[in-house]
């Protein structure tokens, strides 16, 4: 099972809203937002027992754009509803215990990263997630090196294709206790060395308030580095509502302001009793600045 279906898995409740009902009422337009924002979901959103292409109906429903880390096998659901696979899955870029910190990877990794460079090209998919790995002894220093060297090795091939790299930002201090890329200074120096528009961060917006806060000044001073969010709330990783500290409206209009044309991506678990259909609706208004 993948990382981000797991997490949904375990966290969320069972997906209470009717959808063989919904799917039996006349299709209806998506509700017009002001897209200023461009949204994407992940699956944990929509809770235990929702099918993907359940999950796909609803999304379109709502006016999602894209969905996140989901597979080449799968693409075809997603585009049948009009949503683009906005994130090819781990993988290629490593995954959270092993990645491109670590040198002895590259020699498996490049093709891979090159192969999904080609794939994702073909099949209109923009970024492709890169998880930076563990520290495993390694220095801070040594492990942004090796990164450096990896991303120097497929960028031209990115830029190329017109697709994006992301290096995820992840805690290490409540999830991921060993991961390298545990503070926003660290990626934004990986990010220079390798100066390509097709190398950016996946600003992980739930991790980020963990790990160094000041949310809206740090997405405003490296905003040029950044190519993709996520969302949570914190703590715990649920709605992104005022049942958590983060002012996500704040946070959206900023990002908004600032131009951003990527996706921005819902990657929270709904809280048990919770009805995701309802919660996720509640979050694409929020967030529709």
């Amino acid at each position: 099972m993948r990382r981000r279906e797991f997490l949904g898995a375990v966290t969320a409740p069972l997906l209470v809203t009717n959808m063989s009902a919904q799917q039996a009422q006349p299709s209806t337009p998506p509700p017009t937002r002001k897209g200023r924002i461009k949204q994407g979901v992940t699956r944990g959103v929509f809770g235990r027992g929702a099918t993907l292409e359940d999950s796909c109906r609803e999304a379109a429903r709502l006016g999602i754009k894209g969905f996140d880390l989901i597979g080449p096998d799968d693409w075809p659901t997603l585009k049948k509803f009009g949503l683009v696979p906005s994130m090819y899955p781990g993988g290629p870029g490593g995954t959270i215990p092993v990645g491109p910190s670590h040198k002895e990877e590259h020699a498996r990794l490049v093709p891979l990263m090159h192969e999904a460079i080609d794939k994702a090209a073909a099949n209109g998919v923009p970024n492709i997630i890169a998880l930076a790995g563990e520290r495993r002894g390694l220095g801070d220093a040594e492990g942004a090196d090796n990164s450096v060297t990896f991303l120097d090795a497929v960028k031209s091939h990115a830029e190329d294709k017109q697709v994006t790299i992301c290096l995820e930002y992840l805690n290490s201090k409540v999830n991921h206790k060993d991961y390298i890329f545990d503070h926003i200074a660290w990626g934004v120096d990986v990010m220079k060395r390798v100066n390509s528009p097709r190398v950016k961060i996946l600003y992980d917006i739930y991790h980020a308030q963990i790990m160094d806060g000041d949310i809206v000044r740090n997405i405003r001073d490296h905003f040029q580095w950044i190519g993709h969010f996520h969302t949570g709330g914190n703590p715990g990783r649920h709605e992104i509502d005022e049942t958590q500290e983060l002012n996500y409206r704040f946070v959206m209009q900023a990002i908004a302001d600032l131009g951003f044309t990527g996706f921005v991506s819902h990657e929270y678990s709904p809280s048990q009793g919770h009805d995701p259909i309802k919660e996720l609706e509640k979050a694409i208004a929020l967030c529709d600045v």
